[in-house]
Order: structure tokens, then C-alpha cells, then sequence
């Protein structure tokens, strides 16, 4: 079913002069209810007794209102799309009651289970990954995420460690650390700061870091690329590695921002050291590099709730909003740019939507590029489309198209449709790699079972893929399939992460061996 998020609590309570909040109630239930009917007893019991409850204070200090604000529909529907992207909860509602002529709003969570034991396999094409790990997504119910897992690849081994806090000093105040240990170097990133937390959000101060020296794997029709990965007068391969130290920060204010729409001025600048070199290089090169940048963002907020559209039993915040961005960035010559590399940077996005009762359509597109003297130095250009529509009772039909073009990217930026999931979903590791991508991917996922035995939701999706991925100096390289998926997604979790199993026929370019390809990987989310 699919509703206007905007639309709830009934416009009754504004319709005349708005009420006053007189108080919010609560009600954070556990993982499983053991009054349901199809509550798994024993597992139910045991899953309750070792989660420990998001704490109620985590709940209201993530609520965008207070006892003694005026009720305002648009900030009590964001307050609830807070608490779901807090992800510690598979269910959220929020309404309103009168008690003793005063008016309370109820908020009613039910958790998710978070403490999740990572044991992960994928396979596509005949490559195959596997993971294990630990992740505790709501740890002693403050909210806070920590990750430990190891995951295994035809590339690569990484050991990855990572610190999520939402409210790390205060309400607002958040701290995000990741550390990944490679077989073939190291990478660490974070960002502390407070953003825009809401739509009527007036200012903004994100500081973020990044630290990295690791092998650059660029891939040529499923290969190494031999031009980046030479072979030396010993027989040894010399991999190219990249050195990285970056530090920025983004200050913004809201000209204009009301709990539906806004106009953002951000202003930002970064240092960074970064080079490529060959990992035989004794001393590596320290290039420093300076950036300063100036832009804008502006939107009319709007979002769907959606059931049973990547997830199961859960609802779902699609943002169907109307957005702009526009940026400028200086990169001087006095900043540590060659001649041939200083310039000025433009970047534009943009997206526009239309729902309607059953489904909605949204567009996107965004670019940007380096000037240098005039002329285009390096760029990006994206753009895509996705049409949903639930009106078929039990099905959710999808289309999605999408293409990206690049200009001169740094080493290690190319597209590789296996790692980000958007291209033909039953072919092998890196099949598809290059400067210029297309995919094309028509869904029906069906639902079997919303809530299987209280776990989980069972669906089937035939699908049609087609795409590919080029270099500027090739053909087009394309490949398609056809097939079914079985989709399984668990409903008492607190990420609602659907596996996907799918069969399916290839035809067209990118492919080796059989025509008949099976992969098991994460559902693609639209």
C-alpha cells in the first residue's frame, strides 16, 4: 500500500488553528510482540531476553518536536522518517490522542534485532565471495553501530572496522569512523559534525577526513589492465598504489527553510596529499593540492511510504522530492595545481518526481568538470529514471534505466558494475569496466509471504537486464540476461536487506562459459 507521508496525522489537526503538544508518549516495544498470534515462542523469548531495548531517550531526542510546540504535520511525519533511518527499528508510527482535553502524541517503535553475526556468500558468474563478521547495529540501546568483518574476494582480503554515533556529544552530533585492513594496504575515513537534520534545519558544520595507501585495481574486459599493472625485467608484477591524506569541512545556511521547503548556502573547503606510484617506489612523491568551493541547494521536500519495495513487512521512505545543486570550485595554480591542471569546477545536479496513487516516477541527473583554461579537463555526467508502480495487487513492477559518462578519471574511479550492483546481475567479477556505462533493468518482484513463521518475507522476481560498461578506445560492450530471482528479506531485522538468488539466461557481450549464470548477492535497491 502506498501513501503520502506527508499526509499523515489527519489534516483534522490543522485544519484549524494548530493545538499545542501538550505531551509525547513513548511506547518502545521489543523485537518480538508475544501476543501475535505468530510470534515464534521459543525464539521469541530468547531474542527479547538478550536484546537490549533502544532506550527511550534515544527515541525522543531523535524527534524533531517537543511538550509545548505547536503540532505541525510535515515535522511529526520527518520525526518519524528520522527514527527509521536511525535503522535500530523495523516498525515506526506516530498519531495522536486527547487526553483530559490535552493533546499527546504517541510514538510507537517496535526494535529491530541488531546484534547480527555476519556470515555472507555471493556468487556470480563462477566468482565467489564470502564474508564473516559481527555487526551490533543498536549497541545497549543507544543507537550506535559498530562493525567487525572480514570479508574475502577474488580481489582482495579486507578486514573492516567501523564506529557509527548519531548523537555522539548531543542530540545532533554525529561521528562516523571506518577502518579497512587489506591484503594489499589500508584505508581509513570519518566524518563528525552536525548536518542538516531536518528540512527546517538552519545551519550545518561537517568536518570529514580520509587517510589511504593501497594497490589501485583497474579491470579491462574482466582482466587487470596490463597498461596500469606491469609485468618488470624479473618477472614481478608491479601494481600502481595510491597515497592519500585528506582533511575538509562544510559550513551551510538556510536562507530560506520551512518543514517543506528550503534554499541552502554551503561553502567548503579541502586540503589533500595525494599521489600515484608504482609500490616498488622507495619515496613517494608528497603532491598537496588546496580546493575552495561555493554553492547552493534548493528543494520542495516530498516523500512516499512504501510496503514491500526493497524490504519486507516495513514501510518504506521513497523521497520523491523536487531538488537542485549548484556548486563552484576554485582549484588555483597557487594551490599546488600543474598549469595544466588549474581551473575552476562547476558541478550540477538535479531531481523531479511525480507520484500518483499505486506508483510514482523520479528523474535524475547530475554532472561536473574541471576548466582548465576553457577547456574540459576531467567530468563526470549521470543521469537515470525509475518507475514504480504497485498498482497490481502483490506485485511491484519496476523499471530503471540509467548511464554515466566519465572524462579522464583518476585510476581506481572507473565503473565496475559487480561492485555497485548496477548492471546485469548474473555475470562474473568485473565483466564490465570503463569510462561509460548503461544498465536497463525491468523487475517484477511478487510477493509470497510478508511475514513467513514471524522472520521473514519470501517474493519471486522475474527480471530483465542490459548493459554494460566501455573505455572511451572500445565498442560499446553489452550483455543482458533474463530470469527469476527467489527474494528472501528478514522482517524482524533491523536493516530489512532482501538476498537474492537468481537463474538466468546471458546473451550479448561480457560474459565466458555457460549462457546460464547464477548469482547470490544482496537485492538491488531502486
Amino acid at each position: 500500500m502506498l501513501g503520502l507521508l506527508t499526509a499523515r496525522p489527519p489534516d483534522r489537526l490543522t485544519a484549524q488553528s494548530a493545538p499545542t503538544i501538550d505531551t509525547i508518549i513513548v511506547v518502545n516495544r521489543n523485537v518480538f510482540d508475544l501476543q501475535e498470534a505468530d510470534a515464534p515462542s521459543f525464539i521469541a523469548r530468547l531474542a527479547n531476553r538478550l536484546h537490549a531495548r533502544t532506550r527511550a531517550g534515544v527515541i525522543r531526542g531523535t524527534l524533531l518536536v517537543n511538550p509545548g510546540d505547536r503540532y505541525d504535520s510535515a515535522r511529526v511525519a520527518e520525526s518519524e522518517r528520522a527514527l527509521r533511518n536511525l535503522s535500530v527499528f523495523s516498525r515506526v508510527r506516530t498519531d495522536t490522542t486527547r487526553l483530559e482535553g490535552h493533546l499527546a502524541l504517541r510514538v510507537a517503535t517496535t526494535d529491530g534485532w541488531s546484534t547480527k553475526p555476519q556470515l555472507g556468500y555471493s556468487s556470480a558468474g563462477g566468482d565467489v565471495s564470502w564474508l564473516a563478521g559481527l555487526v551490533e547495529d543498536n549497541l545497549l540501546g543507544t543507537a550506535t553501530s559498530l562493525t567487525a568483518v572480514y570479508n574475502k574476494t577474488p580481489d582482495r582480503n579486507i578486514l573492516s572496522l567501523g564506529y557509527l554515533n548519531p548523537h555522539f556529544f548531543s542530540r545532533r552530533t554525529q561521528l562516523l569512523a571506518l577502518y579497512q585492513d587489506k591484503s594489499d594496504g589500508r584505508h581509513g575515513s570519518g566524518v563528525f559534525g552536525v548536518p542538516f537534520y531536518e528540512t527546517a534545519a538552519r545551519r550545518s558544520l561537517t568536518i570529514q577526513g580520509e587517510a589511504a595507501s593501497e594497490r589501485v585495481l583497474v579491470f579491462r574486459d574482466g582482466v587487470l589492465d596490463p597498461t596500469v599493472e606491469k609485468v618488470d625485467t624479473t618477472g614481478r608484477t608491479v601494481f600502481l598504489e595510491h597515497h592519500v591524506l585528506r582533511f575538509g569541512a562544510v559550513a551551510g545556511f538556510a536562507a530560506h527553510a520551512t518543514t517543506r521547503s528550503y534554499l541552502r548556502v554551503w561553502l567548503a573547503g579541502q586540503w589533500r596529499r595525494e599521489d600515484f606510484a608504482p609500490d616498488t617506489t622507495r619515496a613517494v612523491p608528497r603532491s598537496a593540492f588546496g580546493t575552495l568551493g561555493v554553492g547552493l541547494d534548493a528543494g520542495h521536500v516530498g516523500f512516499q511510504v512504501l510496503e514491500r519495495f526493497n524490504s519486507y513487512a516495513r514501510r518504506e521512505d521513497v523521497d520523491i522530492s523536487q531538488l537542485l545543486h549548484v556548486g563552484l570550485w576554485a582549484a588555483p595554480g597557487a594551490w599546488g595545481y600543474a598549469p595544466g591542471k588549474a581551473g575552476v569546477g562547476v558541478e550540477l545536479g538535479a531531481q523531479v518526481a511525480a507520484p500518483w496513487v499505486g506508483g510514482f516516477v523520479v528523474v535524475r541527473g547530475a554532472g561536473n568538470g574541471v576548466f582548465t583554461a576553457g577547456v574540459p579537463d576531467s567530468g563526470r555526467i549521470s543521469g537515470a529514471v525509475t518507475v514504480a508502480s504497485q498498482n497490481v495487487r502483490g506485485h511491484t513492477l519496476l523499471l530503471h534505466l540509467e548511464g554515466s559518462r566519465l572524462r579522464r578519471p583518476k585510476f581506481g574511479e572507473e565503473f565496475d558494475l559487480w561492485t555497485t550492483q548496477n548492471g546485469p546481475r548474473v555475470f562474473g567479477v568485473h565483466e564490465f569496466t570503463g569510462w561509460r556505462m548503461a544498465w536497463l533493468a525491468l523487475d517484477d518482484r511478487i510477493l509470497l509471504a510478508d511475514d513467513a513463521w514471524g522472520l521473514m518475507g519470501v517474493g519471486l522476481a522475474p527480471f530483465f537486464d542490459y548493459g554494460g560498461a566501455w573505455y572511451a578506445t572500445e565498442e560499446p560492450r553489452l550483455g543482458g540476461d533474463v530470469g527469476l530471482s527467489l527474494r528472501i528479506g528478514p522482517t524482524r531485522s533491523v536493516r530489512g536487506d532482501v538476498a537474492e538468488f537468481a537463474v538466468g539466461y546471458r546473451f550479448g557481450k561480457g560474459f565466458t562459459g555457460s549462457r546460464w549464470g547464477f548469482a547470490v548477492r544482496k537485492g538491488v535497491h531502486y
